[in-house]
């Protein structure tokens, strides 16, 4: 702990489930009435309903075109109307879903609701800032308000569900959907997954506005060898317990609704097929009581893993381990049937899996309205409001991380005579939505160039040259994309503007479809001729002040070393440009700190701050110590790092007592005092380390962090309340209990820049 001083249709499942949805508890609770009437339904219903519960398809027909009378989706629409299908995903809209739902409500035999899903990962329509850099807020109210915000417009769209949040602990960024998650730390990945499955899910499920939330990818799909793609896993349970799986504990303790597998194998099993992951820990452990979908074909691919010899052994073999719908691998549908006729699947594990199926449907009201979520007047009313846009451009800005600022170059005044803007991603009005960008529209974003033009007087002259292009060739969600090598016939137009200007501002980094699924890669600096050309624009102007969009962090040495002033600005979303400008211009002072640590050289991944410390750690002035020969070991902007337009000191911290009992707490303060000359916000980071332990355990250990606005010339204080629960961790014994010894606790703004106190565990 913290401190700082429409109706109805009729029918059979519709009359036994009506009923008002209690607010949502956390975890994510059986109701008793709801249970009944669900055991009444389960009664009625015969094995092949069943199994179209947990059957989910992926639709881009207009299916508010006319009735289709042959082909794949006439195919699709019999299944529907047979209760053949439990769940869509990729039907968006009022009027799209409502049409959906009434093939399968008025068609089907049970009359059961379908369950709509869709990507909402930042944002729907609105669109915030990639969870990245959502994450570089440290701000667990706007993070929670982005998710809110999100949810309410995709529940406006008829949508009922989203796959998110990803909580994958990532320590490698080479993994393209690092962008996705929330970085490297499991302890703010934790209260981070917590905050969007709140924002998400709300107080009451069965409210109009809020959607289920899944909590993906379960497990280890961060910690793919090589950071690529889908690759294998191979890592100790202690990783598993101690890393991997806090984040997703936190998002059951948050009331999620849903889990959704990974692709990854874990010590040679896949995912899907994962009983010690499903069975044993999710359903048992941790008593989840909602239900596990598969990620997009997984469970189709445990036959090209070489864990299933066929279709239908990969269906055997997920319902065993417990997963419990079948998005897009039609394995359950063909195959779940006869699997249980035959007696090679238990019926009651299908039963278990429909009952948490249904019990989801329950808790969003959808068998008290089918249609509650398809109102087009609410649609039109909430997409891209007002009210979501101005918070977009609030978190946006809060997302933004100021690595570096010499001489005090920013922030620029609104009065200066001429700013250079320059750079492929200047004028991009499509790159700042990101990759996973839900139904925001394309170029749909206010690009920096707008938002500088916005924010200067009347009298500055602004100058924009785009220099070199990033991308060539066609851009898509699907394809890689292809980098600009060769054309520098923009060259001399963006040195002119900078030899002209007082000051640049250049906009540098990755295209919006450089990170994401699918996206891996060997080398993440900036990519074409990106750097070329800043050399060439420094040559003519030094006061240059670079703005990074991205989705990863990037090996970026030369780039620090050479400019004066550095934002790192994430893809930010809708408002993006305005956001930038916010900071550029000091209406908002920068309060972001890193997530993930960045680089000096792609040599050092998997980075991360809370690695063991070894039998040799050095430093010494022989070789043999766990170090490169080339490269220091720390990265180039460590975990938690930001800097801010004021100044604050730290005291030393203090500790109440010096020893602990198990049973009792500690209290460690700081007074943090801005010596500055503006208003900030510095965000208060507290470690441990536990110096001696069953299993050997991290260098230090973020346990507690606090965000705190401090005007010029005042202090705060700042106080963690630690009990042994927050030095737990999962024993050599099986356990997860902390252990008596001693400890030391550190404070300060970042990872690296701290002071220590020690105290003991008794």
């Amino acid at each position: 702990m913290l401190s700082a001083t429409t109706t109805s249709s009729p029918g059979v499942a519709l009359l036994l489930l009506a009923m008002a949805a209690p607010a949502l508890a956390a975890p994510f609770a059986a109701d008793k009435d709801a249970e009944a009437r669900i055991d009444v339904l389960l009664a009625q219903m015969t094995l092949e309903e069943k199994i179209g519960q947990l059957n989910q398809y992926s639709s881009a027909f207009d299916v508010t075109g006319p009735v289709p009378t042959e082909g794949a989706q006439k195919a699709m629409y019999d299944q529907i109307r047979q209760g053949l299908v439990g769940s869509m995903l990729n039907v968006t809209g009022a009027e799209a879903t409502r049409t959906a739902q009434e093939l399968a409500v008025e068609g089907s035999r049970l009359h059961i609701p379908l369950l709509f899903g869709y990507d909402v990962i930042h944002g729907y329509r609105t669109s915030f800032p990639v969870p990245l850099g959502e994450a570089a807020s440290w701000d667990l109210e706007a993070i929670e308000r982005s998710a809110r915000i999100a949810g309410a417009e995709a529940a406006a769209a008829g949508l009922h569900w989203t796959f998110a949040p990803m909580v994958d602990i990532a320590r490698d960024a080479r993994w393209g959907r690092v962008m996705e998650g929330a970085g490297e730390d499991p302890y703010l990945g934790s209260r981070v997954a917590a905050a969007r499955v709140r924002g998400f899910q709300g107080t009451d499920l069965a409210a109009v506005d809020t959607i289920a939330a899944c909590a993906k990818h379960y497990a280890a799909y961060g910690f793919a060898e090589a950071g690529r793609d889908y690759n294998t896993v191979d890592i100790s349970e202690s990783t598993l317990r101690n890393v991997v799986l806090l984040p997703f504990h936190a998002a059951v303790d948050a009331g999620v609704a849903t889990f959704m597998n990974s692709f990854n194998e874990i010590g040679g099993i896949p995912a899907t097929g994962n009983v010690h992951l499903q069975r044993d820990i999710l359903k048992g452990e941790w008593a989840f009581t909602g239900f596990v979908v598969s990620d997009w074909g997984s469970i189709g691919e445990m036959v090209p893993h070489g864990f299933a010899a066929s279709l239908e052994e990969a269906a055997r073999k997920a319902i065993v381990a417990g997963s419990d719908m079948d998005m897009e691998s039609r394995a359950y549908v063909a195959h779940l049937a006869d699997l249980v006729r035959s007696g090679r699947v238990d019926e009651k594990l299908v039963d278990d899996a429909v009952r948490r199926v249904l019990r989801v449907k329950h808790r969003l009201g959808l068998f008290d309205d089918p249609y509650r979520y398809c109102d087009p007047e609410r649609e039109k009313a909430s997409l891209l409001s007002p009210e979501h846009v101005a918070a977009a451009r609030d978190v946006a800005r809060k997302s933004i991380v100021l690595l570096k600022n010499e001489g005090s170059l920013l922030p620029l005044a609104k009065s200066v005579a001429t700013i250079a803007v320059i750079g492929p991603l200047a004028a991009d009005k499509d790159t700042p939505l990101g990759n996973w960008r839900g139904q925001a529209k394309t170029g749909g974003a206010v690009s920096l160039l707008e938002g500088i033009q916005a924010a200067v007087s009347p009298a500055t002259r602004v100058v924009h040259a785009e220099g070199a292009k990033l991308v060539v060739g066609p851009r898509s969600f699907s394809a890689p994309s292809r980098y600009d090598t060769t054309d520098r016939g923009g060259f001399p137009a963006a040195v002119e503007a900078a030899r002209s200007a007082d000051v640049v501002v250049m906009a540098l980094g990755e295209d919006a479809f450089q990170t994401g699924e699918g996206r891996s890669q060997v080398d993440i600096g900036l990519k074409g001729l990106q750097q070329e050309l800043l050399r060439a624009v420094l040559e003519v102007n030094e006061k240059v002040v670079v703005v990074l969009m991205n989705g990863r962090p990037l090996t970026i040495g030369w780039t620090a070393e050479h400019v004066p002033a550095l934002v790192e600005a994430w893809h930010l979303g809708s408002e993006a440009g305005h956001a930038i400008a916010d900071v550029l211009f000091g209406d908002f002072n920068p309060s972001g700190r890193l997530p993930i640590s960045f680089p000096r050289s792609v040599g050092q991944l998997p980075l991360y701050y809370d690695h063991k410390n070894t039998g040799r750690p050095g430093p010494q002035a022989e070789v043999t110590w766990s170090s490169y020969t080339d490269s220091p070991n720390t990265p180039l902007f460590p975990f938690g790092y930001g800097l801010s337009y004021t100044t604050f000191h730290y005291s030393a911290p203090t500790l109440d007592h010096a020893e602990m009992d198990r049973d009792g707490t500690l209290h460690a303060s700081v007074t943090v005092a801005n010596t500055g000359t503006r208003d900030g916000s510095e965000v208060v980071q507290f470690y441990v380390r536990d110096l001696v332990g069953s299993r050997t355990r991290p260098v230090k250990q973020l346990v507690g962090f606090e965000k705190v606005d401090i005007r010029p010339g005042t202090s705060a204080e700042v106080t963690l309340e630690l009990s042994a629960a927050d030095l737990a961790f999962y024993t050599a014994e099986g356990r997860w209990e902390a252990e008596p010894g001693d400890f030391v606790l550190f404070v300060g703004p970042s990872s690296q820049d701290v002071q220590q106190v020690p105290f003991t565990l008794r």
